[in-house]
């Protein structure tokens, strides 16, 4: 089931104000609970931790920044 142009606008912004600040708040409250790396590892945890928060929803980002393909092309 394809979800509708304006339904992933919105799920996108959802993810990003409330998803993304919980994922941050619970990465960084694992890498807490070990010993502190050196700089070059810990930021290579970051980094990954970066790019498996964005994964799942891939699907959801696609395409957001561009028009809306269901618009009426006379709205504009």
């Amino acid at each position: 089931m394809a979800l509708a142009y304006k339904t992933r606008r919105r799920l996108a912004l959802l993810i990003l104000l409330v998803g993304l600040p919980l994922y941050i708040a619970v990465a960084w409250y694992l890498t807490s609970l070990f010993e502190r790396p050196s700089l070059l590892i810990e930021l290579a945890v970051y980094i990954v931790l970066g790019f498996l928060w964005a994964m799942p929803f891939k699907f959801i980002f696609k395409g957001v920044g561009q028009a809306d393909p269901d618009a009426d092309p006379s709205d504009e």
